[in-house]
């Protein structure tokens, strides 16, 4: 394989640096008779969806060839590592394959029977089943389990937790003793408390965080993953949920705070990272808009690229530019740091040291 160069503006420093691609690993060394793939501009450890889900589709029956179709439209935007944070059918084919992003799994989702969308989870008959569930998805996911928090409950037309707190904290140490870190669907207020004392690693939503579950979550250090564009779908489903007008109101107030409920959790210090909660209801490749809504709900942009780049790669336990590590890059003709919509249009991808576009 030719070896590659590249000259441009490291980020997240200043510094123009350049860069070798050997056998898929960056080089800060010079490497003869490399092809210059790239020279001047800014260079981007590839970005990150943290919540995204290839492998759902809406007609209710994926393929593996839908799939692969989602992660290209993915990568095609930049977007070089996902955690997937839950799918009903086997992905792993798609891992082998080079010219795919890297793709952690969560396994299925773990739930309870109609307590969340038909035919995307292991629905459990008896709560205290959980533990052994957990088990079981960590062993077959990459490092994370997914768990429904809340979803809503018919018998009382509004959203209720789907777990006991003792259960919940039984199978959180049963993931964390397998080496595997737990996530939780969640979109109102009462799950929350559980989950955290509990010692719940992740919390996708949150739309219905507090002052208090916000300032436990800065203090332990879980980190917030709030698809900001997927709540947005919130005023739809309101108006679909007209047998349960407690649970439609509920969804638009917190669909109306969403933007101050994400401002605490960054102000708190709690770690935000960028997801799009792509697979049915929104359309693969959309993680820039994510990132923009990060920024709009008060992230610096810097922060908000981090958030969605190296940070993120960070929390995943993947490195950024840096010598000896994977080569995935992208390519910006002008500072993403200054307009986040220049990440709309990427002058290179280079993915495990091949260039895919």
């Amino acid at each position: 394989m030719t070896a590659l160069h590249l000259r441009g503006v490291v980020l997240p420093g200043d510094e123009v640096r350049d860069i070798w691609v050997v056998n898929g690993r960056i080089r800060f060394t010079p490497v003869p008779n490399a092809e210059t793939v790239v020279d001047g501009g800014f260079l981007l450890p590839g970005l990150v969806d943290a919540h995204c889900h290839i492998g759902i589709s809406p007609s209710g029956n994926p393929t593996l060839e839908e799939a692969a179709e989602q992660a290209e439209t993915d990568r095609d935007t930049g977007a070089l590592l996902v955690r997937d944070c839950g799918v009903p059918i086997d992905t792993t084919p798609l891992q082998e394959r080079l010219d795919l992003p890297r793709i952690v799994r969560a396994g299925r989702h773990i739930t309870r029977p109609k307590r969340y969308i038909r035919y995307l989870g292991v629905d459990l008959e008896d709560p205290e089943q959980l533990p052994e569930a957990v088990a079981e998805q960590a062993a077959y996911g990459d490092g994370w389990v997914k768990l429904v928090g809340d979803w809503i409950d018919r018998s009382v037309g509004d959203l209720a937790p789907l777990w006991p707190d003792d259960v919940l904290a039984k199978a959180i140490a049963t993931a964390h003793q397998a080496g595997a870190r737990v996530t939780a669907h969640v979109f109102g207020a009462d799950a929350i408390p559980g989950l955290l004392a509990a010692g719940i690693d992740c919390i996708e939503h949150g739309t219905g965080l507090t002052a208090g579950t916000v300032a436990t979550m800065a203090e332990a250090g879980t980190a917030l993953v709030p698809t900001l564009i997927n709540i947005e779908t919130f005023p739809e489903l309101a108006a679909n949920a007209s047998k349960y007008p407690a649970y439609a109101a509920h969804m638009l107030r917190l669909h109306a705070s969403v933007r101050d409920t994400v401002r605490m959790a960054i102000e708190a210090g709690v770690p935000v990272y960028a997801g799009t909660d792509a697979g049915g209801g929104i359309a693969h490749g959309r993680l820039v808009d994510e990132i923009e809504a990060l920024h709009s709900a008060g992230m610096s942009r810097t922060d908000a690229l981090a958030a969605g780049s190296w940070a993120a790669r960070g929390w995943l336990g993947y490195s950024g530019i840096e010598d000896g590590s994977a080569a995935d890059i992208v390519a910006y003709s002008a500072d993403p740091r200054s307009d986040l919509s220049v990440l709309r249009s990427p002058s290179r991808i280079v993915l495990r040291g091949r260039i895919v576009r």
